[in-house]
């Protein structure tokens, strides 16, 4: 974390703080002497901290860590039974677990690491009323020593007071709040993500950068209350499988009949709801002998296993209580606070901020990650380019560029095909949203692949052999100077327990690493997860646990980390998990930039 949070944190530490108190006041107040005690000057410098030299030194994604694992003394994790569960490995799988990540080099501290990251307070007390539960009505933020004017790179700091549906107070943290910094018409369609620090007693502190000129208005959302993802947290724990998939099997019948059989399929686990599936001779299973993952079906009544030709997603079960039903509409609500206006000026004449640093693999991603202003994306990673047609097609030349992902990654795809016209896709007569899709262009001797993940997808009815692992892909590739991989994983893994995941990710970065090693200079780039799902089957709090997975797992090797969470987070376009044309085109030219750097 970077200034007053790593503080804060220190001495939320010291202090031994109470979650049950609901005391802020002393927080508040060491806050607030940071804030006193510091000039304008060494309030920009913290600007300059995200795009210096000293950035190399790789702060924690602090972000990523908006729920602090250690602050709960362990008479408060006692009274906690929502989370006496760790998030990844229950304790009867913790031994079998910890072989499985050191057989790909994780130790036993990045291990505890890992279940640390993943960890999410939740309610000290047992819920039983929907009442009781955070109310984004009653709840309200406060603007921290508001002032009637700053300078640009000064930093803002707002409390966020959670209170339920009676008024009262919230003594305990776990919420997932939200919130951007923002601007609609001075300057016009600028804005900027918000860090969330969970003060774990029903407070929360939100620091954000004042990046450009003008004014700016906080805004604040509630997207899911803690007793929310208490409920998000049983049905990934209890219920994998209320996304489920369909099998379609073909084979000769009798009198030269074609006989056509649907089955279900899904993961094949053994718990988390997935054993639902049976046991015995109840299935056919389908291990892919390079990566090990499994896959499941229902047996067929006359066609013998080995006759499945297509996959496609089959539906949704719900099977959530009417409290949790309650729980859960109650999402993606704005809190009440100050609307006044800041005051946003100029310093030292200089109204712009200029990150001078080139994109190179390894870098870290500071929160805030950058800012829009007027559509266009700044980042603070490195010095980004915007990109036209002639700058792209250039950029582009003699490259081989692999993707893999879902259909987030897949619009990246179908961008460079307008932005490039002598790009010409191919027709492989495939599905076209399960893929794989092949677009070339031979007067620049570009080659454009994408393909999907793999199993589990959502999708319409695909042939079951063009559906391929990203690590198998990966280790099938040669690499070189000429070769650019960029995937993602997310949306279709919300549902699935951690562990399963994460085996997923390993399996990958291993994948990575032994291209890497033949192949240095081959260009690897990696898709964070998009914002966008409210629900149980897909909410935005699962992506989150997912992509601290992600993070974590790649955090040691030479790859790009392009962050899209903070840039679909903070737009003004109504939140959708396949974002506008204007996002796509700053994604796009992050992307290009981490090919083509200044």
């Amino acid at each position: 974390m970077y200034g007053p949070s790593t503080a804060t944190f220190a001495y939320l530490t010291t202090k031994s703080l109470d979650p049950a108190g609901c005391d802020v006041v002393h927080i508040l107040s060491f806050l607030q002497e940071l804030l006193d005690g510091s000039s304008v000057t060494s309030r920009f410098k913290v600007l300059w901290a995200y795009v210096g030299s000293k950035e190399d030194k790789h702060p924690p994604t602090s972000f990523l860590f908006q729920h602090f694992a250690k602050l709960y003394n362990s008479r408060n994790s006692s009274n906690s039974p929502a989370d006496v569960q760790l998030e990844i490995s229950s304790e009867d799988s913790e031994s079998n677990s910890s072989s499985f990540y050191s057989e790909f080099g994780i130790s036993s501290e990045s291990y505890s690491s890992l279940k640390q990251t993943l960890y999410w307070a939740g309610p000290d007390t047992l819920i039983t009323s929907v009442s009781m539960s955070t109310s984004p009505a009653h709840s309200t933020f406060i603007i921290q020593n508001l002032k009637d004017s700053y300078q640009i790179g000064e930093e803002l700091f707002v409390t966020i007071h959670a209170r339920d549906f009676n008024n009262k107070s919230k003594c305990y943290g776990g919420d997932f709040f939200q919130a951007k910094l923002f601007s609609s018409k001075s300057p016009k369609k600028a804005s900027v993500f918000g860090e969330v620090v969970d003060l774990l007693n029903g407070s929360y502190t939100v620091r954000f950068l004042l990046p450009w000129v003008g004014e700016a208005q906080v805004a604040v959302r509630l997207i899911h209350s803690s007793e929310a993802v208490q409920v998000l947290k049983h049905h990934r724990a209890t219920d994998s499988d209320r996304v489920f998939f369909k099998g379609y099997f073909e084979g000769p019948g009798p009198n030269l009949t074609r006989l056509k059989e649907t089955v279900k399929c899904n993961v094949k686990w053994e718990k988390n709801g997935l054993e639902r599936m049976g046991t015995g001779d109840c299935c056919c299973d389908y291990k892919d002998s390079r990566s090990g993952e499994e896959w499941r079906c229902q047996r067929p009544k006359s066609l013998p296993c080995s006759a499945r030709v297509y996959h496609s997603f089959g539906g949704y079960k719900r099977r959530m209580t009417g409290k949790a039903s309650k729980l859960m509409k109650l999402n993606n609500k704005g809190i009440n606070g100050q609307k006044r206006k800041i005051k946003i000026l100029p310093f030292k004449e200089s109204a712009e901020i200029d990150v001078s640093r080139k994109c190179r693999p390894g870098l870290h991603t500071p929160v805030p990650a950058g800012f829009y202003l007027n559509d266009v994306w700044t980042s603070f990673v490195c010095s980004t380019r915007h990109f036209t047609t002639q700058t792209t097609t250039q950029c582009l030349k003699d490259k081989h560029i692999h993707m893999m992902g879902d259909s987030t990654l897949r619009q990246w795809f179908e961008f460079l095909l307008k932005a490039v016209p002598t790009l010409k896709r191919m027709n492989l007569h495939v599905e076209y949203h399960g893929g794989p899709l092949i677009a070339v262009d031979v007067e620049n001797n570009i080659d454009l692949h994408w393909r999907s993940h793999g199993l589990p997808l959502r999708c319409l009815k695909t042939e079951v052999s063009n559906l391929h692992y990203i690590s198998n892909e990966i280790d099938d590739l040669t690499g070189g100077p000429h070769t650019v991989i960029v995937f993602n994983l997310g949306p279709h893994f919300t549902t699935y327990p951690l562990d399963f995941f994460t085996h997923r990710v390993l399996r990958i970065r291993k994948a990575v690493l032994d291209l890497l090693k033949r192949a240095p200079d081959t260009t690897v780039i990696i898709k964070t997860v998009n914002t966008g799902y409210k629900d149980v089957f897909g909410s935005d709090w699962y992506s989150l646990q997912l992509d601290r997975i992600l993070r974590w797992a790649f955090q040691d090797v030479g790859v790009y980390i392009l962050d899209v969470w903070q840039m679909t987070a903070c737009h003004y376009n109504k939140e959708n998990i396949h974002p506008g044309p204007v996002i796509i085109k700053n994604e796009m030219d992050i992307f290009l930039s981490f090919i083509c750097p200044k």
